[in-house]
C-alpha cells in the first residue's frame, strides 16, 4: 500500500488486480453473494479471442439472480440420491482404466497417468453428464486435445492483452477458436438429439444434460444451455484428472504414506472388483490424502471477488473497487510438505483455511462427485499395483488453465501380490 499506487491511477483495474495481503479475505468475501467474481478474469472468459466459450455459465455468471437460477436447475443432478446412482458407472469406468494399466505393467513399458487418468475422467463426465459413451481408452477422439487447446488460449488470452494483436500467434489463436466451436458444436448436437428423446417421451436419464434442457425455450436459453454444456464438459474431467495425477506423484514420493493407504484398501476393499457407496465412506486415510493433494494443488490456483464497497478487514480500511484475489495454499503450517494428518479426524480444524472448491454459495457444484470418482480410482489402483515414479522427471507444476503436473507423472507398474491379502 503507500504511494506507489496512487501514482499509477487506474492500474488495478487496467491491467492486473493488486491486492494487499490480508489473511482475513476468504472468510469476509466467500461466504457473502453481495459479491460477486471479479470482472477482470470472469468476464473474460465469456469468450476467447472473439469466440464464445464459457458465457454466462455456472462459473462465470457475475449477475447472481441468474446464476441462482441456473444453479437451482442444476441442483438435481448432483443430489445424494442421484450420486449414490453413479457408483455402478464409476467401478464400471475405473475397471476400463485398471485392465489398460494391467497391459502397461506386462509390457514393463512407462505410463503417463496424466493422460491415462485424462481419459478415464473425460469417460465419466460424458458418460454420467450426456450419456454419450467415448472408451477413450480405446479409442481416438477430438475433446482432449480440443480442451487442452482452450485451456492453454485461455492463459494466452487473460495474462497478455496484446497476445491476439501479434501476426505471429494468428496460427494460433484460430486453433483455440476452432476448439471452442468444436465444443459447443458437439453440445448442441447432443442437446438435439435428447431434445428430441424427451419430446417423443422416450426414458431419458436425469443426469446433467437432462438439467441444463429443463426450463429452457428462448433462443437466449439455448445459448446459456451450451455455456453450461462446455462449463461441465471441462470442469467435470480436468479437475479430478490433475488431482489424481498428483496424488501419484506424492504418493511416490512418500512411500511410508504410500503404504499406510494401501494398508487402508486392503483392509476395506481386500480383494473385492466392485466398490460399494458405503465402502468409500471407510477410505478414511486415502480420503485424508486426496484432500492433502488439493491443498498443496489445487486445479485452480485461486479465485477472486469484486468488493465495490469500501471495507475493513483486520483493522484494515481498504477502498472500494478493488479486487480479493483468495488463495488456499498459503493457509497452513509448513504448507509444502505433503502431509495428509491435517486432515485426520481429530486434528484442528481451523475455518477458511481450505476451499480447493471454494466456500459459499460459489462454491463447487460437483464436488462430492468430483471426490466419489477420485476415491473409487484411487483405491482400485492401490489395491491392484504397485508404482514407482520414473527417475528425474520433474515434479514442477504447469499452468495451463489448470495446474497440472508438467512431467505428465510417468510410473513403471507391476502387479501386487495378492498372497498377503485377504478376501
Amino acid at each position: 500500500r503507500g504511494t506507489w499506487r496512487s501514482s499509477l491511477p487506474g492500474w488495478n483495474s487496467l491491467w492486473i488486480p493488486v491486492t494487499d495481503r490480508c489473511y482475513s479475505l476468504p472468510q469476509s468475501c466467500l461466504p457473502v453473494k453481495s459479491y460477486p467474481k471479479d470482472k477482470f478474469v470472469y468476464k473474460k472468459l465469456f469468450s476467447l479471442f472473439g469466440q464464445r466459450f464459457l458465457g454466462n455459465g455456472l462459473v462465470t455468471a457475475r449477475d447472481h439472480e441468474k446464476w441462482y437460477k441456473q444453479r437451482r436447475i442444476m441442483d438435481p443432478a448432483f443430489s445424494s440420491t442421484y450420486l449414490r446412482g453413479l457408483t455402478g458407472t464409476f467401478n464400471e469406468r475405473a475397471e476400463k482404466l485398471m485392465d489398460k494399466l494391467a497391459d502397461v505393467a506386462d509390457s514393463k513399458k512407462e505410463a503417463n497417468m496424466l493422460h491415462l487418468v485424462n481419459c478415464v475422467t473425460l469417460d465419466v463426465i460424458t458418460k454420467v453428464a450426456f450419456g454419450v459413451d467415448l472408451d477413450l481408452l480405446k479409442h481416438s477422439s477430438p475433446f482432449p486435445k480440443a480442451i487442452e487447446t482452450c485451456l492453454k488460449g485461455m492463459v494466452s488470452y487473460l495474462r497478455d492483452r496484446f497476445f491476439q494483436f501479434n501476426p505471429k500467434n494468428r496460427g494460433y489463436i484460430n486453433e483455440v477458436r476452432e476448439a471452442c466451436r468444436l465444443l459447443r458444436t458437439t453440445g448442441a448436437q447432443w442437446i438435439s438429439e435428447r431434445k428430441t428423446a424427451m419430446q417423443n417421451g422416450d426414458e431419458v436419464p436425469k443426469d446433467i444434460l437432462t438439467q441444463i434442457i429443463k426450463d429452457s425455450m428462448t433462443e437466449e436459453d439455448e445459448e446459456f444451455m451450451l455455456d453450461n454444456f462446455v462449463t461441465f464438459f471441462i470442469a467435470g474431467q480436468e479437475t479430478t484428472a490433475n488431482q489424481l495425477a498428483f496424488a501419484i506423484m506424492e504418493l511416490g514420493r512418500h512411500p511410508d504414506i504410500l503404504e499406510k493407504a494401501k494398508k487402508e484398501v486392503d483392509d476395506v476393499i481386500g480383494m473385492k472388483h466392485e466398490i460399494s457407496y458405503d465402502d468409500l465412506g471407510k477410505l478414511v486415510y486415502l480420503s485424508q490424502v486426496l484432500k492433502e493433494t488439493l491443498r498443496m494443488y489445487p486445479t485452480a490456483p485461486g479465485t477472486s471477488r469484486h468488493i465495490a464497497e469500501d471495507m475493513v478487514i483486520d483493522g484494515i480500511h481498504i477502498p472500494g473497487g478493488f479486487v480479493a484475489l483468495v488463495i488456499n495454499t498459503i493457509f497452513s503450517n509448513d504448507p509444502l510438505k505433503f502431509d495428509p494428518d491435517r486432515f485426520h479426524p481429530d486434528a484442528p480444524k481451523p475455518y477458511y483455511c481450505y476451499y480447493p472448491f471454494s466456500l459459499g454459495p460459489r462454491a463447487c457444484l460437483g464436488k462430492n462427485f468430483a471426490q466419489m470418482e477420485a476415491k473409487v480410482v484411487m483405491a482400485k489402483l492401490l489395491q491392484r499395483f504397485d508404482f514407482t515414479l520414473v527417475p528425474e522427471q520433474t515434479f514442477d507444476i504447469l499452468d495451463a488453465g489448470t495446474l497440472r503436473p508438467k512431467s505428465g507423472v510417468l510410473c513403471t507398474l507391476g502387479h501386487r501380490d495378492y498372497k498377503n491379502k485377504g478376501s
